[in-house]
């Protein structure tokens, strides 16, 4: 049987649906998965995605972007298939899409986790034929501590750079990543002096607040805040990992952090010169790939993203049906290379 979804020069497609996933080129029907700027590109005709993650779709395409929402598990008709999005535990409004077509059903996974996040509906398993997945952290080596317990470690070091007299800057993904560890943190109890966010922080704080989460109180920064009174307030800056090298650094002197999935490996840490790496992830580490693809009941698993061969050989050697999907479609015209 040919495969639901496939991939062309614009991305993923579903020719019985007539209808693409994720395009990184504009398309006439573009579904999302969610609002990551590798995922939602400007310049399609018409976005479909869950319903309330519309609103970080609309901050990042613009006003005259033509977008529908849907509800998780609500049934949409595309030409001879039957589509419905569902909870993928990434960031807000982050979905998975199942697509079904003469009985058999593929899963187009997105980005996802499989741990808890108090600012989004968690990961629902979707039981599938084929589910295509992504493998971002797709290595064995790859095994996330809890999140609760990397929000003790951050707080303690904010505590250690308060004493010392020193701003503490957590740099981290201004959508999803942000809002995740500004609740974690504010669970453990009131926050021991002012957090200030940078503007594309605090943007998406208040599209997340508009949603109904309920994060915690932070402060805007603005230029017109000065290091001197952050140092004296014992202040926490959060900001966009794209500031790390630059003139905010120097700005605000002080001990800086990086809250990525990445900081497992020690390398990455020193390279970027950081004082401090927290191991935080808006995606699955290995185990919760694995478990979630086994879950699923698919016997063909396609994969993308990441370490995808590495991932094929190890879905391969317990027996199921697994493909790089560059390599499955690199002899065809309409792979264009991309990812």
């Amino acid at each position: 049987m040919q495969d639901l979804v496939v991939v062309r020069e614009s991305g993923l497609y579903c020719p019985a649906g007539d209808f693409y996933i994720d395009p990184h080129r504009p398309v006439a029907r573009a579904l999302i998965t969610h609002g990551h700027s590798d995922h939602a590109r400007a310049g399609s005709q018409c976005y479909i995605a869950e319903r309330s993650g519309l609103s970080i779709l609309r901050h990042r395409l613009g006003d005259d972007a033509r977008l529908q929402g849907v509800a998780y598990g609500e049934k949409l008709l595309f030409g001879e298939t039957r589509v419905s999005f569902h909870p993928a535990g990434h960031v807000l409004g982050s979905a998975q899409i199942r697509i079904e077509h003469e009985g058999h059903v593929t899963v187009v996974s997105g980005d996802y986790k499989t741990v808890f996040d108090p600012t989004c509906v968690p990961l629902e398993v979707v039981a599938c034929d084929t589910f295509i997945t992504e493998s971002t952290f797709g290595l064995p080596i790859y095994r996330f501590p809890e999140t609760e317990k990397v929000a003790d470690e951050i707080l303690r070091w904010w505590e250690l750079c308060r004493s010392n007299g020193k701003i503490a800057t957590i740099f981290a993904y201004s959508l999803g990543k942000a809002q995740r560890i500004l609740k974690t943190l504010s669970l453990k109890g009131e926050f021991p002096a002012p957090v200030y966010t940078h503007q594309a922080v605090e943007a998406i704080n208040e599209l997340y607040r508009q949603e109904g989460v309920a994060l915690p109180q932070t402060r805007l920064l603005t230029a017109e805040h000065k290091a001197q009174t952050l140092r004296q307030e014992g202040a926490l800056i959060i900001a966009p990992p794209g500031l790390v090298e630059g003139s905010f650094g120097r700005r605000f002197e002080g001990e800086s952090a990086f809250l990525s999935g990445w900081m497992q490996v020690r390398g990455i840490r020193r390279r970027r010169a950081l004082d401090r790496g927290f191991v935080v992830s808006d995606h699955a580490d290995f185990q919760g790939l694995i478990g979630t693809i086994e879950a699923t009941g698919a016997r063909r698993v396609l994969v993308t993203h990441g370490s995808a061969q590495a991932l094929v050989r190890f879905l391969q050697e317990r027996g199921l049906e697994a493909f790089d999907l560059k390599d499955l479609y690199s002899h065809h015209e309409q792979y264009a290379g991309e990812e």
